[in-house]
């Protein structure tokens, strides 16, 4: 391969998370840096969870940031499509070379009996795995249920004995053991591909030559490999990232942190102050900077620099670089009207006008009544959510359970959030008026203000979901052995 063709993969069934810019901020670094091409492809083999707008979220995130693609949805190239929902033929086409070889074979195991093979495992406290049943299956007795239409999927056979060895750009040699790797399902029932397959097959069809991505892939590494090799192609480069992590060490995650691209943006933060901040996970400049721009960085670009140790995103040090970014790059005119765009932008305010214009009779009414909509998190104190009839443990798991119950919502329409809310009101045997109290206080920073379920709607999943997490911790917060007991809660009430 010629060229240095990187890429990025996000799968659009979520937020988009800071990780992916993370990732595709080094990929396009490096590609940049040698004169190649960063390419992003959309991983949708996942058909029920994939959507959309989780799609056209990320896109636009990516594009706010500043992380344009060379190649990819919008600006197409010779290697399209590049939406694996559209390159299902593709699939079809290469897996027959993998079971006229035998690399790929027919499984015809339900869900029961795989289900009793993990049980099995646990309790003898073995390897979790497929453990070759339909391997023993004859060509005559494949082809008998395959003519009757049993239900199946295509696995990958995996070797019984030996290593996995692979050179990591970052980490040198890595082995893993086979037995560690399960016989990945390739092809699943209804035909479409996995993750597993479709990545080896785009990555090699689309000519990519380094596979820059976090950690986390690692294990999975050995069977990709071993893939390129049933299929007799070139390998690309591995290069595995440290995770991004919380300030105590653990993964980053939504529940400790906000993960979403949208919500920094809906907070106020400069896209290029948080590109800055993700260059600086885990690499530095060679001057050691901390102020830089992305072309600046993949001027002085060299991987090798990238540290192994977990990177933390911390807030407090964004909100520092944020605030270097408003003041030293932008005039008081452009603040102006960049604060405005961000504020007071009429599509906005639109949606706002019509809820406080009814509480107001002067104009200096409006900042007290809408300071909401266009602040922070409330600072909030435990007395602020003084209720008659609810204790502080029942509102932490309300203010818990709406969490979880608009997270789920596919829709962000005032409508479903409005329903959604009384249902679980009603599961919770609450009267409305109580329900909505701690959703108030959370929301608006106060007992009473305009409707909390317009407001909610205005401001948006990812600013939602963090004022009321920052509501569950001022109400006394809910420990992991008290998460698990309203988790079960939840379930039940669905």
């Amino acid at each position: 391969m010629s060229q240095i063709r990187t890429r990025i993969a996000p799968s659009p069934t979520g937020d988009p998370h800071v990780g992916t810019a993370y990732i595709a901020l080094f990929n396009r670094c490096f590609a940049h840096k040698h004169g190649g091409k960063f390419i992003l492809r959309i991983e949708d083999t996942d058909q029920q969870r994939s959507s959309a707008r989780s799609e056209l979220d990320i896109l636009s995130s990516l594009q706010w940031l500043g992380l344009q693609w060379d190649e990819g949805p919008g600006c197409e190239g010779e290697f399209g499509p590049y939406r694996q929902s559209e390159r299902t033929s593709i699939y079809a086409q290469q897996i027959k070379t993998l079971l006229a070889t035998g690399a790929a074979f027919h499984c015809f195991c339900t869900a029961e009996r795989l289900d009793a093979l993990r049980q099995q495992q646990m309790q003898d406290k073995q390897a979790l795995g497929y453990d070759g049943h339909c391997l023993q299956l004859t060509a005559a007795d494949v082809q008998s249920k395959l003519a009757s239409g049993a239900e199946h999927v295509i696995r990958m056979r995996i070797p019984t004995e030996g290593n996995c060895e692979f050179n990591d750009l970052l980490r040198g040699n890595v082995t893993i053991n086979w037995s560690q790797v399960d016989m990945q399902v390739l092809i699943k029932s209804d035909g479409r591909p996995t993750y597993h397959f479709a990545n080896v097959v785009d990555d090699h069809l689309m000519e990519i030559s380094h596979v820059i991505r976090g950690e986390e892939w690692i294990n999975s590494t050995p069977k990709h490999i071993l893939l390129y090799q049933y299929f007799g192609w070139q390998a690309p480069i591995f290069c595995h990232m440290p995770l991004l992590r919380n300030p105590d060490k653990s993964k980053l995650s939504k529940r400790k942190n906000p993960t979403s691209i949208r919500y920094y943006q809906a907070m106020g933060y400069l896209p290029q102050a948080l590109l800055n901040y993700l260059g600086m996970m885990g690499w530095t400049m060679p001057n050691a900077q901390e102020k830089f721009t992305q072309d600046e960085m993949k001027e002085n670009f060299d991987i090798s620099r990238v540290s192994l140790g977990g990177p933390i995103f911390d807030i407090e040090k964004l909100d520092w670089l944020n605030g270097k970014y408003i003041r030293e790059d932008i005039s008081n005119e452009q603040f102006i009207i960049q604060y405005a765009d961000w504020a007071f932008n009429k599509q906005r305010m639109l949606k706002i006008v019509p809820l406080i214009k009814q509480r107001v009779e002067r104009f200096t009414d409006v900042a007290d009544i809408a300071a909401f909509f266009v602040s922070g998190i409330p600072e909030l104190q435990q007395a602020h959510y003084a209720h008659k009839q609810l204790t502080a443990e029942i509102m932490a798991k309300v203010l818990q359970f709406s969490l979880w119950q608009l997270e789920q919502l596919p829709e962000w329409t005032r409508d479903d959030i409005e329903q959604c809310l009384q249902s679980l009101a009603g599961k919770l045997n609450l009267k409305i008026r109580d329900f909505l109290f701690p959703l108030f206080v959370a929301i608006t920073g106060k007992p009473v203000s305009t409707s909390v379920i317009e407001a909610i709607t205005i401001l948006g999943i990812d600013i939602t979901r963090a004022r009321l997490r920052a509501g569950i911790d001022v109400l006394g917060g809910i420990s992991n052995k008290q998460l698990k007991v309203l988790e079960r809660e939840y379930r039940d009430l669905a």
